[in-house]
């Protein structure tokens, strides 16, 4: 009897260390995140001697890791490329840390994200051609950073996309019509950046800031409204 309890107790308990652990590939990713960013000095540490599940912030379901909720955590240093390794990821928060550099190239991998929120960091460069083949985002959140570059008319490609904040970053070039197709947007804000050109009413509606857009010199000025109006029949 007492083996037979003891055999059921050791089962249970593999079981639930089996439950516990998620795939080696992904936890040496998140290994080199946290080195990569410079964890020793994060408000919460992760001890990498316990199991993932324990990691602040880790949500993982399944064995799978699914979301990074490190929003406020001091990280510094630059997003490493082991992102593509986590490519069960929903959720990404590390809005209001120090992060700096490039948005990684291969960040399109993560073809499940929902949430991608690193607001208030020092990001810079353009937006990887590969974010924009993410069909699954609702919500993007980049504002102020030091972003620059042109926004790719595949930004059409945010079929799901519910909230877009780019606002002051170092944006160029027009707004995309695009943005007035995407169905579920109803929040956004693009403006303090350096875009130009005319917009649609419709897009105009949309940004909180009216868009105010910033010169060369960093004076604010209002977009154009494209008043085109349609030939009665």
């Amino acid at each position: 009897m007492r083996k037979t309890a003891f055999f059921l107790l050791m089962l249970f308990l593999s079981r639930s260390a089996f439950a516990d652990t998620v795939s080696d590939k992904e936890k040496a990713a998140l290994v080199k995140i946290y080195h990569a960013t410079n964890g020793a000095e994060w408000k919460v540490k992760w001890d990498l001697a316990l199991s993932v599940t324990t990691w602040f912030g880790v949500e993982t379901n399944n064995g799978k890791v699914v979301g990074l909720n490190l929003s406020d955590n001091n990280l510094k240093g630059e997003l490493s490329d082991e992102f593509s390794d986590l490519v069960n990821l929903k959720i990404i928060d590390f809005s209001n840390n120090k992060i700096s550099g490039e948005l990684p190239s291969n960040i399109g991998s993560l073809q499940h994200l929902e949430v991608f929120s690193l607001f208030n960091n020092e990001i810079e460069g353009s937006l990887p051609a590969s974010l924009y083949e993410i069909s699954t985002l609702k919500v993007l959140l980049l504002n102020n950073n030091k972003l620059s570059g042109n926004l790719s008319n595949k930004i059409r490609n945010f079929n799901s996309l519910e909230n877009l904040s780019l606002f002051d970053n170092s944006f160029t070039g027009e707004i995309p019509k695009d943005l007035e197709n995407l169905q579920h947007l109803s929040e956004m804000n693009v403006s303090y950046n350096q875009f130009e050109g005319t917009v649609s009413k419709k897009i105009a509606l949309l940004d909180s800031l009216n868009m105010t857009m910033l010169d060369k010199n960093g004076n604010p000025f209002l977009l154009e409204i494209n008043t085109e109006k349609e030939i009665m029949q």
